[in-house]
This record gives C-alpha cells, structure tokens and sequence, in this order.
C-alpha cells in the first residue's frame, strides 16, 4: 500500500527537518510517514499513537512500571519520542498543536528519517534504557543481560514486529 504524499496546502505549517514544510491539518493521525517535497519519506508520531508501535504491550507495561518520568504520568509515546528527540535533536522536529481544533492530537514529530529507521533507533535506545537500568542490578544480571542484547538483532526485530503488526481490518488487535 502507497504512503500518501502530503501537499502542504492547508492549515498552519509545521517546518520539517529537511527545510520544507507541512500543513499540520494534512497530518492524519492514521499516518506512520509521508512522502515529502524533498523527495525523501518521514516518520511521524503523534501522542496518540501508543508506543506499543514500536515495542510490544508486553515490554511497554515493563517500561511503565520501572520509569518514573519526572513530569508525572505513566510512561508513554511522548516519553519515547523526547529520547529521540534528546538523542537527535537536528532530524526530528516536534509541535505542541492542542490549540488546533481542527486535529485529533495535541503533540506532533517529523523526523529526517523514514518510518522504518525511526522504528529501529526507538528499539535500540530502549534497549539502552534497559541496559542502564540492568547495570544497577548485581553483575549476574547485567551480565546476563548484556550477553542477551549481543544476540539481539534490531533489523530483524523490527523487521518482525511491523510484519505482525501490519493490520488490515480495523478489528485487527496487536498479537
């Protein structure tokens, strides 16, 4: 199935990382990237999309049991995307947009990268994550630990997870 291509024709514009710009009214919240002026494809998150997008409930129930954000709340896709954002602050823009009555989400990434690559450096700085909050444990478990993340293969998780995560009804649920 073809990403739409997003025309930038209506609403205020959000400046993207690559020096164009998008109408955020443009921005549907069933999108995951779109095809830009640039020529290139962008990833784009907004609150609503939960972050078992990128990981699975499994894992996100164990991240929001072990941090604690400093703003309050539970852990969450804004969580997710400040690392990013944090990690890569030149490739990602993000915008408050709750004044925007004619969108279903308040906040807003685009990021240099296309959806696939985004999915990927979310799961490795979740697993850095995980493996600073493992060196805190006794040297078997982060050893342990750390044995573990040398065998996992990022590519071929992510590879895996969009396959089983690719719905086709809207009655589909995550496996």
């Amino acid at each position: 199935m073809a990403e739409p291509r997003v025309p930038g024709s209506r609403g205020s514009d959000l400046a993207l990382p690559c020096g164009e710009s998008v109408a955020v009214a443009d921005l549907d919240m069933g999108m995951r990237e779109f095809g830009c002026d640039c020529g290139e494809r962008h990833a784009l998150v907004m609150d609503v999309h939960p972050p078992s997008r990128f990981v699975p409930e499994s894992l996100v129930d164990v991240l929001r049991e072990t941090i604690d954000p400093e703003e309050g709340g539970e852990f969450d896709t804004m969580h997710l995307m400040g690392v990013v954002l944090e990690e890569f602050p030149e490739k990602v823009v993000a915008e408050d947009v709750a004044e925007n009555s004619d969108v279903g989400y308040a906040l807003v990434w685009v990021t240099e990268f296309d959806a696939r690559r985004l999915h990927e450096i979310v799961v490795e700085l979740v697993v850095e994550l995980m493996e600073h909050a493992v060196s805190h444990a006794d040297d078997d478990a982060a050893g342990e630990f750390e044995r573990q993340m040398h065998e996992f293969d990022v590519a071929a998780f992510v590879e895996q997870y969009r396959r089983e995560r690719e719905f086709e009804r809207e009655t589909d649920t995550p496996v």
